[in-house]
């Protein structure tokens, strides 16, 4: 069995056991001792070649930007317990309630803010189920819009930094965490926008369907709202901006960046009196999970890309990719339509680990000439696209986690089916949102 025909073989294999259920990280890991196993009789690579596994696991754990990933993680986590979410959603409500559409757009708004101040899918998602759905049902909101703004909303983390996936994706694609947080500020507003029009349009077309609230809802003065909203609004601002502004002005790396916006959490929490050793302990337990999940899954990467180049693997994909018809186009139309397929069965660590690496060198090599861009600065606009399009793996059935998260919190009188329903449209948001960044890439490289 040659070389060329391995190596596909394997890339098959490690699908075939990632569909059939087997964790992530041990189906990687498992394909790869199997195939040095193959590889080995078939007298292509050694035994020994596992000797680099080591020194490779040694640079994982030492790798100073993944460390921004438990402490965006603990962030994230521990505002959504101190409850800001809820002070947002109450109160930016009862600021736009009064108009058509008003909720709706207020949880697109609210989507953004805390996409901003947490990066974390499934906080805001469960957050604003909780509290938004009700009242959006109670006063006359479809089942279909109220899911779909709900879990599109929340997926506005993925992609409006500090982005845990986009820290993922810059080290993945070996590029700055920085360049990729500021590349990705402008698609990520306007994707929210977007949103926005869309509820806002529904709203215009079928009154029936987003109607504004009764005006004896508002039980509150406007200056009294003014102020209320300026109390709400002004913690996550300040955490947004010591975060991000310390990222962007060349003050802090990512990684101190995302310390400092732990430590910031805290004490938001403490000055709301809502910091307690239960709320603590689960932060904690929450952030050590899903880093210990990222972190088996870096593992079982590495062992799989280790023996995968071994076999020629890489060269047998970036000759693949480079050798397509239409050149940057048709590249760029198989990468995205491999991610978003995948979306529809696999997590968007699970694609981050396994495709992005082998989509890097072709990425690099293809898009700088045709974009008139340094190579930094075209795997920054490819990072964002492919960011862009990882978010819809949270809204694409039968596995979108987002709507899993909004199945747990809903009403029964919610079906499934509508949740799943109600994604469509801004799965569609999504794909125009990705059309728009390869026809107009200066969205991403304009401060690069």
């Amino acid at each position: 069995m040659g070389a060329d025909l391995l190596a596909p073989l394997m890339f098959a294999g490690a699908l075939l056991l990632i569909f059939s259920g087997y964790p992530v990280a041990f189906s990687l890991g498992g394909t790869a001792l199997a195939f040095v196993f193959i590889g080995e009789q078939a007298g292509l690579l050694s035994w020994g070649l596992l000797r680099a596994m080591p020194s490779r696991i040694f640079g994982v754990m030492s790798n100073f930007i993944l460390l921004a990933v438990p402490f965006f993680i603990f962030m994230g986590t521990m505002l959504e317990k101190s409850r800001l979410a809820e002070d947002l959603l109450t109160t930016i409500g009862q600021l736009f309630g009064v108009v058509r559409g008003g909720l709706a757009i207020a949880v697109v708004f609210v989507g953004a803010l805390l996409a901003a101040a947490t990066g974390v899918v499934g906080a805001s998602v469960v957050a604003m189920g909780l509290i938004s759905m009700p009242v959006m049902l109670r006063y006359g909101y479809s089942e279909e819009l109220s899911s779909g703004v709900i879990t599109a909303a929340g997926t506005l983390g993925q992609i409006i930094p500090p982005s845990i996936v986009l820290i993922v994706l810059a080290d993945q694609l070996g590029i700055s965490v920085g360049d990729l947080f500021i590349g990705a500020l402008v698609p990520g507003v306007a994707l929210a926008s977007l949103y926005a029009l869309y509820a806002g349009g529904v709203a215009l077309l079928w009154p029936d369907v987003a109607p504004a609230l009764p005006a004896d809802t508002r039980d509150i003065s406007p200056g009294r709202l003014a102020q209320r909203v300026l109390l709400v609004m002004l913690p996550p601002l300040v955490l947004i901006l010591l975060v991000l502004g310390s990222i962007f002005a060349g003050v802090a790396t990512p990684t101190e960046a995302g310390a400092l916006g732990a430590v910031g959490a805290m004490a938001l929490a403490a000055a709301n009196g809502r910091l307690s050793m239960d709320a603590l302990h689960e932060t904690m337990d929450e952030t050590m999970r899903l880093t210990s999940m990222v972190m088996f899954l870096l593992v079982g990467s590495t062992a799989f890309s280790l023996v995968f180049r071994g076999l020629g693997g890489d060269f047998w994909v970036e000759g693949l990719l480079t050798n397509l018809p239409g050149g940057v186009i048709g590249f760029l139309l198989v990468a995205n339509l491999v991610i978003f397929l995948l979306g529809f069965f696999i997590d968007f660590f699970e694609i981050a680990f396994i495709i992005i690496p082998l989509l890097q060198a072709p990425a690099a090599r293809l898009l700088p000439p045709e974009f008139g861009a340094t190579a930094d600065a075209a795997l920054v606009w490819f990072g964002v696209m492919v960011g862009m399009n990882l978010q819809t793996s949270f809204l694409t059935p039968p596995f979108g986690f987002a709507l899993f998260y909004l199945r747990g919190v809903a009403p029964d009188e919610v079906a499934t089916t509508q949740i799943y329903q109600g994604a469509v449209p801004f799965i569609v948001i999504q794909v125009l949102g990705l059309l728009a960044l390869t026809l107009y890439p200066e969205m991403v490289t304009w401060a690069l």
